[in-house]
């Protein structure tokens, strides 16, 4: 969608600055309504292609490169897909505005005139800048957050606010002794791999990274999107099938295969911007602690994930899982005690 918006708006720019009037008949193509639905199309097929080749692969190709060489092999690879566009399109556009077929002569002939253009030239250096906006922001965000960005550039907290979100706590394992026997180096390549494997399910449950802490990781959502579907739960079972999938890699490599816990819960929080030489979207709230007191705890009840019985009332959970109360326990900074639940799909139990 947002790629076919960009290029009506590069159509309605065009159009508005040459009065609709073609002037360069010889290699530029008019546009007719043909054409405009053609060209719709078209950057709306080459916006879906590109959010495939995104997510399922070339996000993933480059995730372990640096900010400027991921940006630099992105930018050189979409400009040469770009450039693979036009020259299917344009004749394909040409013979829609001249009636004849994508061979037809007087079609090639344009083609051939609009190469050697200096329409073409700037077409070139209009998209390679687009992408390079486009990839920039993207990997930007990657850095600091999905929708974190966006968040600083509307000043959305910029003033504190109360929120109601869903908080999910996951920490690894023996983490220590993980520690001690790959080393510092190792530790680090180790947990990089596994920050990587929960990066899909986060973002595709629509959380959000709010803090790595050490081997910690705190996820948290909107209730919106953390209730609508059972997100939060299912979040946490991607997260758990990520490591499964590459348990033989960590194997491999390692010698050791991650396991975590987690906790999740809900409450309110004053969310805002805080800090001088750095800014950062920061909570504050009893939701935190009492997550984090809640996933400190499964060792003691024996399981993966805690639910608090708060949260688990707001969730959908339609059959999908089984839930097993293990009833109410006194969180040390909580007045009242919280019911504590665990989950699994139901085909486990």
């Amino acid at each position: 969608m947002i790629w076919l918006v960009l290029g009506w708006f590069v159509l309605f720019i065009q159009e508005t600055a040459t009065r609709s009037e073609n002037l360069n008949p010889d290699s530029t193509i008019t546009l007719t309504p043909a054409v405009f639905a053609f060209a719709s199309l078209a950057v709306a097929l080459i916006g879906f292609l590109v959010g495939i080749l995104e997510v399922f692969w070339l996000g993933n190709r480059f995730r372990s490169r640096s900010f400027s060489r991921k940006l630099l092999y992105k930018l050189a690879f979409y400009s040469c897909f770009m450039l693979l566009v036009i020259l299917i399109a344009y004749p394909l556009a040409a013979a829609l505005e001249l009636g004849a077929s994508p061979l037809n002569e007087a079609v090639m002939e344009k083609f051939w005139n609009f190469l050697s253009s200096v329409e073409f030239l700037s077409t070139m250096v209009a998209i390679a800048f687009s992408l390079f906006l486009s990839l920039f922001y993207s990997e930007i965000s990657d850095n600091i957050g999905h929708g974190v960005l966006m968040n600083f550039f509307t000043g959305k907290y910029h003033q504190p606010r109360e929120e109601y979100r869903i908080f999910l706590f996951s920490d690894m394992k023996s983490s220590t002794s993980v520690a001690e026997s790959l080393g510092h180096a190792r530790y680090f390549e180790f947990l990089r791999a596994y920050y990587s494997d929960f990066s899909d399910a986060i973002v595709r449950h629509s959380g959000e990274v709010y803090q790595y802490v050490g081997d910690e990781v705190i996820v948290s959502f909107t209730h919106a999107n953390g209730v609508r579907g059972a997100n939060c739960i299912r979040c946490f079972f991607a997260m758990q099938a990520a490591l499964d999938k590459n348990a033989q890699w960590y194997m491999d490599t390692f010698g050791i295969v991650p396991e975590f816990k987690a906790a999740l819960h809900v409450g309110r929080v004053t969310t805002g911007e805080i800090g001088a030489l750095k800014k950062a979207i920061f909570f504050t709230g009893d939701v935190l602690n009492t997550t984090a007191r809640m996933q400190a705890l499964c060792n003691s009840y024996g399981v993966k994930v805690l639910i608090s019985g708060e949260l688990l009332g707001d969730l959908p959970l339609d059959g999908r899982y089984t839930v097993a109360p293990l009833g109410t326990q006194d969180l040390k900074g909580r007045e009242k005690p919280v019911d504590l639940f665990t989950v699994s799909p139901a085909a486990e139990m």
